[in-house]
């Protein structure tokens, strides 16, 4: 355990690096559920797609940093977008499992360009159409808002135990190339 958590002070760049590459495995196979399984994104679940790229260029371009304090600013960045996207995600979770009386996560593609011009309707897509309740993919057991809730929660820890480590670090042992 102590050596992992080595790992994290003594190679932050690859940590970063990591998270990034997950977010966008993530948004990839999200991707993959949309347009070849045929689900249709609920609201919450773009607010967690926006949330996850977010995640991705912060650790991203702080992987690409060469100070400790850029790392530590990135760490933070992507700790309170994957806290917020963990929040969305568990609001969703909370919804599947108790279901409201009346959905009203939005409204279907098609009643929306049929109903409001297209300047209007094109922002209300990127919004998402499905139901926010409903449970349409499991894996394990878990939906894809319960995965998307352990898998914010992860990176969330990840860049936090990042940015504690590199803040303890003594700042005479920053490495140049690491």
């Amino acid at each position: 355990m102590t050596a992992m958590l080595d790992w994290f002070g003594a190679a932050p760049r690859r940590v970063l690096a990591l998270i990034a590459a997950a977010c966008v495995g993530l948004l990839a196979f999200g991707l993959y559920l949309q347009h070849v399984v045929g689900l249709e994104p609920c609201p919450m679940c773009i607010v967690q797609r926006y949330a996850m790229v977010l995640v991705a260029l912060a650790a991203g371009i702080a992987a690409m940093l060469r100070s400790r304090a850029g790392w530590i600013a990135g760490g933070t960045l992507v700790a309170l977008f994957a806290g917020f996207g963990a929040f969305v995600a568990a609001r969703q979770s909370w919804l599947q499992w108790y279901p409201p009386e009346i959905a009203a996560c939005g409204r279907d593609f098609y009643g929306m360009i049929e109903t409001f011009p297209l300047k209007r309707a094109i922002p209300m897509i990127f919004r998402g159409s499905g139901d926010c309740t409903k449970v349409d993919w499991t894996f394990l057991g878990l939906s894809i808002a319960n995965w998307s809730f352990i898998w914010f929660c992860a990176i969330a820890v990840a860049a936090i135990v990042l940015v504690a480590r590199q803040r303890r670090r003594p700042a005479a042992h920053e490495p140049s190339y690491a």
